[in-house]
């Protein structure tokens, strides 16, 4: 069973389910250091987790329930908003309690191992797995392991802009990250690198044929339209066309000494087709990425 993922991914496996299901199971897991995953229940006025484990009580205690509550650097929406939701822990301690079985659980304590023996020993530009948690205007919040948070920015989700994180994201999605490093406190993310490079996307297509795509910008000089989250060509100005637009378009020339696609559009329809990331690389590790063609003077790279 894979400990370090984020949450949810291991709650409705057959290891982990047996490890839960009995009061024999979990005392295997506390004397063998297993990470387990139940649902949490409730949680009290005092920001204690009850969560609902087939064989017994759990019992979360406040600071026990993310990394960094004990300190202050967390605050306690960290906990309220896991009520319902998936949550890793080690098994502390099993107890009698008023007659009743109680397994007294820590969050904080996978976490933390999650930090130490798998995040921390993952080179920059390591690709991983995340869980998007949250979106703002300025970034995708996602769960990179055991319930750790990190945030992508809006600038690096994809070479092609997007006017909010939620035109590419929602909540809920599995997606590749890439680490980029860690200062002490956060870890940093890109993704942008993982949508392929100028020619891998622009081979696609060509010159000739209509396409569809997504109005992404209206300029006074022209329009931007998105035919791939890693590329967007430029057609003339329109007077009635606006942003989230879906556009079909006719592909006039790809020039990648200039990283330039020139189209003219044949229609455009109040149409939101489905987000789109196909990924080129999911695996093992970027040190360079170039996302310019060689051909081309202007040189937009990643360096890890």
């Amino acid at each position: 069973m894979r400990s370090f993922v984020p949450e949810g991914g291991i709650i409705n496996t057959q290891e982990n389910l047996g490890y839960i299901g009995s009061i024999g199971g979990l005392i295997e897991a506390k004397e063998r250091g297993i990470i387990l995953e139940a649902r949490a229940e409730s949680c009290s006025s005092a920001h204690d987790l009850t969560v609902s484990l087939p064989a017994c009580r759990g019992f979360m205690p406040r600071e026990e329930s993310a990394i960094g509550i004990a300190e202050g650097r967390t605050k306690d929406i960290a906990i309220i908003s896991r009520v319902g939701k998936p949550v890793c822990f080690l098994v502390r301690d099993i107890f009698q309690e008023s007659g009743e079985t109680v397994a007294l659980l820590s969050r904080a304590a996978a976490q933390q191992r999650c930090i130490e023996e798998y995040l921390l020993e993952t080179e920059p530009g390591s690709v991983i797995d995340a869980v998007v948690t949250h979106i703002e205007q300025f970034g995708c919040f996602v769960d990179i392991g055991c319930g750790i948070s990190s945030m992508i920015p809006i600038d690096a989700i994809s070479v092609s802009r997007i006017s909010h994180p939620s035109d590419r994201f929602s909540v809920g999605d599995r997606i590749k990250a890439v680490l980029k490093g860690y200062d002490g406190e956060k870890f940093y993310l890109s993704h942008k690198e993982l949508l392929g490079t100028w020619e891998q996307n622009a081979e696609r297509f060509s010159a000739g044929e209509t396409v569809s795509g997504i109005v992404r910008s209206v300029e006074p000089y022209g329009i931007f339209i998105e035919l791939a989250p890693n590329l967007a060509g430029l057609a003339e100005p329109r007077l009635d066309v606006y942003a989230g637009q879906t556009a079909s378009v006719y592909v006039k020339s790809i020039n990648p000494e200039k990283m330039k696609i020139k189209l003219i559009i044949v229609d455009t329809y109040d149409y939101a087709p489905e987000r789109r990331c196909e990924y080129f690389i999911t695996e093992g590790a970027i040190h360079r990425w170039r996302y310019s063609p060689d051909v081309c003077e202007k040189i937009i790279e990643s360096v890890f």
